[in-house]
C-alpha cells in the first residue's frame, strides 16, 4: 500500500511521471440526511474529544433549521455526476467511488467496493481547495487508517493537488463576485466592500500550513478578475475554548468592522468552500445575514463554484495532470502550482484541542 504524500526529505514535490489509474475517489467530510443521523454525526465527528453529549445537542440545533439534513453530500452527489459526465466527453475512462470522513457512505466502505471490484491505482479528489491540517493530511491519515483496519496492503492511493489559484477554481468565483456587485444599485457599487470568508483554524495549526496565505491569494486573485475596488477576508465557524486562538476577524466581527467604517453594502463569498454546505448556510445565510440586517447593511452571498462547468473541467484537468509525463500545471498568481507530493511534515495539526463547538462541515467541501 502507498498513500502519496509521505515524501522523503529531499525528495521532488512533483511527480512527473504518467501513470494509470483503476478509479477516482471523491473523498470528503459527510454530513446527516435526516433529523435521526444527526446526533450520531456529531458523535463520529467529536469522537475521543469528550464533548458533553449537551453541547452536541445544542449544535444539533443548527441542524433542525434544516430539517436535520446537510445538503453537502447530495452536493457530492451532483458534482461526482457532472464529472462522470465530463470524463466521458473527454474519454477518461475512470469510475469514481465516494467516501466520507463522518457519514455514509463512509470511506472504509468505499474502498472496501474499491478492493471487491479489483481497483489497485486510485486518484483521490479531496473536496478542499486548500492545504490544512483538516482538509488534507488528514484525510491522508484517513485513508491510512481505513486500510489497516481493512487489512489492505496491495492498493496506492494519490491525491490530487490543492486547486486555490486554479483558474478552473478562480474564474468561476470572480463571476459570482461580479454578479453580485452588478446586482447592487450603479451608484453604490464601488462603495461596497467584499468579505471572503473561510473556515477559521487555530493558529497553531495555521502555522504549520499554507492555508492562510493559500486564502489570502485566492481572494486577492478573485477580487481582482471580478474588478472589487474593496476586500477583506474574515473568518466563521470558529469552535474550540475561549482562550486558544483562531484565525479572526470572525464574519460577524468583519460586518461590525465595515459598518463602522462606513459600508453600507457587502458582498460576503465563502471562498474556503466549494458547495453550499451546512456551516455556509447557517453562520452566513442566518447569522451573518442577522447580523447585517440589524447592522442596517445590504448583504448579498455570493453561491460556491458547486457545479459549475468551468469547475468540473477544472477536477478533469486535474485528473489528467496526474496521467500525463510532465504535464502542464496552470495556475495564477504569484505561489506556482499545488504541488503534488506532500513534504513529510506538512500541514502539522498544531496543539492538541478540546473543541467546545463541534466543527459541523470544515473547510473540505
Amino acid at each position: 500500500m502507498t498513500i502519496q504524500g509521505a515524501q522523503r526529505a529531499g525528495a521532488p514535490l512533483f511527480d512527473e511521471d504518467s501513470r494509470a489509474y483503476d478509479a477516482l475517489l471523491v473523498l470528503s467530510f459527510g454530513g446527516p440526511e435526516g433529523m435521526d443521523d444527526v446526533l450520531p454525526f456529531l458523535e463520529n465527528v467529536t469522537r475521543g474529544r469528550n464533548i458533553p453529549r449537551q453541547r452536541l445537542a445544542e449544535v444539533a440545533t443548527h441542524y433542525a433549521h434544516f430539517g436535520g439534513v446537510s445538503p453537502i453530500n447530495a452536493q457530492n452527489r451532483s458534482l461526482i455526476a457532472a464529472l462522470e459526465r465530463e470524463l466521458v466527453r473527454h474519454d477518461v475512462a475512470l469510475p469514481i467511488y465516494f467516501g466520507n470522513r463522518n457519514w455514509h457512505p463512509m470511506l472504509a466502505d468505499a474502498i472496501a467496493q474499491m478492493r471487491d471490484d479489483g481497483v489497485r491505482d486510485v486518484l483521490v479528489f479531496v473536496t478542499s481547495a486548500y492545504s490544512s491540517y483538516s482538509g488534507c493530511r488528514q484525510y491522508r491519515e484517513d485513508v491510512a487508517r481505513a486500510l489497516d483496519s481493512l487489512d489492505v496492503s496491495a492498493m496506492r492511493f494519490d491525491k490530487i493537488r490543492v486547486f486555490f489559484n486554479h483558474p478552473g477554481f478562480v474564474a468561476p468565483m470572480a463571476r459570482r463576485v461580479r454578479e453580485a456587485l452588478d446586482s447592487l444599485p450603479v451608484d453604490r457599487r464601488n462603495a461596497a466592500e467584499v468579505i471572503f470568508t473561510a473556515h477559521s483554524i487555530p493558529l497553531a495549526m495555521a502555522r504549520g500550513c499554507a492555508y492562510e496565505r493559500q486564502l489570502g491569494e485566492a481572494s486577492r486573485l478573485v477580487a481582482d478578475l471580478a474588478g472589487a475596488a474593496r476586500y477583506r477576508l474574515a473568518w466563521q465557524s470558529r469552535s474550540g475554548p475561549p482562550h486558544v486562538p483562531w484565525l479572526e476577524p470572525d464574519i460577524l466581527e468583519a460586518l461590525d468592522q465595515a459598518r463602522e467604517s462606513g459600508v453600507h453594502d457587502v458582498v460576503v463569498v465563502p471562498i474556503g468552500f466549494i458547495s453550499d454546505h451546512l456551516e455556509v448556510l447557517y453562520d452566513l445565510d442566518v447569522e451573518a445575514k442577522e447580523r447585517a440586517r440589524e447592522l442596517g447593511m445590504a448583504m448579498v452571498r455570493v453561491p460556491t463554484v458547486g457545479t459549475d462547468p468551468v469547475f468540473v473541467a477544472m477536477i478533469r484537468e486535474l485528473i489528467e495532470e496526474r496521467m500525463q509525463q510532465s504535464p502542464t500545471r496552470r495556475f495564477l498568481g504569484q505561489f506556482g502550482p499545488g504541488h503534488d507530493v506532500c513534504p513529510v511534515n506538512c500541514c502539522q495539526p498544531g496543539e492538541s484541542l478540546v473543541p467546545t463547538r463541534p466543527v459541523l462541515e470544515p473547510a473540505t467541501a
